[in-house]
């Protein structure tokens, strides 16, 4: 699993913070686009996969997502702190 493009965003959704939008190759055979990673009210980062109108496209179980949050805030601490320094 791994990200192949990362962009920091900062957007509202739902009441939330938008904070990302990512493409993940899940699988050399599976690849998802247009993840977003969202800081919750309560200051949690979650992943969501994208909408078609009001549904979501995909869904993932509970470890699986908590993988992909992961590799996503470690992206965004990575990119965030090299613009921090300069």
């Amino acid at each position: 699993m791994k990200i192949l493009e990362f962009k920091p965003i900062d957007e509202p959704s739902g009441g939330h913070r938008a904070i990302a939008v990512f493409d993940l190759e899940l699988t050399d055979e599976c690849r998802l686009y247009g993840l977003r990673l969202l800081r919750m009210r309560d200051g949690r980062l979650l992943t969501f996969a994208p909408q078609s109108g009001p549904r979501r496209v995909a869904t993932f179980a509970s470890g699986l997502a908590t993988k992909i949050t992961q590799l996503a805030t470690d992206q965004y601490g990575a990119m965030t702190a090299n613009a921090d320094r300069h």
